[in-house]
């Protein structure tokens, strides 16, 4: 397990230096940020102050090998829009993410387990119907379209809950519940066609045949042996969030990493951009790390 890990830690950290190495040249062909923070009347010795103290004037090779050194002792740059230093902004926008993806996918993982698992153990029936109608609906529905017409009945018509901010648990609300709908969707159905495969197996049979009752049955035998194609789903989605759920955090004003990311592109804000990058790419490498790891713990055979 321990080399099994280094080796995918070894080209997680070459795929995130491959992927540093181009949004680096990428973000400075988006163009030249003095117009955006110096008056349209300065004069052109304060812009190419403003270049000379940023290091925009120096050849591109030479910003990012002076941007690598400081990489390495660990300094990511200073925002050029808030004036201070970039990781320190973007860790306190990802914080904000976090805490949505792990509040989302809390709700999502056990709702889609329970709803899946019940809906496999009777294939048909009317639960079964409705639970497939509505996940199916759910993994389709574009989330921009959802969020507009979320704001508009329950914030605009109904007033019943804030359109944006994060000021009180109702704020919540309405961006939860909008990106719970497609993972939802994905993932009960994901849940479902495993279980009615693990479900049909010999052993399960053998439990029924010997009065085992429904529950342990569905959550006991079934489940553990049904959610490694869950566990790749959950994680895959988990890493959608993460990575910044960039259209809801925009629609609701909702300070994450997403919102961040396309603010500071628009506003070249170079240093917050990589800083963003290499933040939720660690994410996406700690995320499919974990999902290996909970693998092995439920199918012993795969350490092997």
């Amino acid at each position: 397990m321990t080399s099994f890990i280094g080796k995918r830690a070894l080209a997680s950290g070459i795929s995130l230096i491959g992927l540093v190495i181009l949004v680096f040249f990428l973000s400075r062909l988006t163009g030249d940020p003095t117009n955006l923070y110096l008056p349209l009347d300065a004069s052109i010795e304060a812009r190419e102050q403003f270049r000379d103290m940023n290091g925009f004037n120096d050849p591109l090779i030479v910003q990012f090998g002076r941007y690598v050194a400081d990489l390495v002792r660990g300094d990511f740059g200073q925002s050029l829009q808030q004036a201070r230093p970039a990781m320190e902004v973007v860790l306190q926008a990802f914080a904000w993410t976090l805490w949505l993806a792990v509040i989302t996918m809390t709700c999502v993982t056990v709702a889609a387990i329970v709803i899946g698992s019940l809906a496999a153990f009777r294939v048909g029936g009317i639960f079964d119907r409705l639970a497939t109608f509505f996940s199916l609906v759910g993994a389709s529905a574009p989330d921009f379209w959802l969020a507009i017409v979320a704001i508009v009945i329950f914030a605009v018509n109904l007033q019943w809950l804030p359109t944006s901010g994060t000021g009180t648990p109702w704020h919540w609300v309405l961006p939860v519940a909008v990106l719970f709908i497609r993972p939802f969707g994905l993932i009960l159905q994901v849940v479902r066609g495993s279980m009615i495969s693990v479900l049909s197996s010999a052993y399960v049979k053998t439990a029924r045949a010997k009065g085992v009752r429904t529950r342990p049955i569905i959550f006991v035998h079934g489940l553990r042996n049904a959610m490694l194609p869950v566990i790749t789903v959950i994680g895959d989605q988990a890493a959608a969030i993460l990575n910044g759920a960039v259209v809801i955090e925009t629609i609701f004003g909702f300070p994450g990493i997403g919102k961040l990311m396309i603010d500071s592109i628009l506003l070249r804000d170079f240093s917050v951009v990589l800083a963003s990058i290499m933040v939720s790419a660690l994410a996406i490498f700690i995320m499919n790390m974990l999902i290996d790891i909970a693998y092995a713990m439920l199918d012993p055979r795969i350490r092997y």
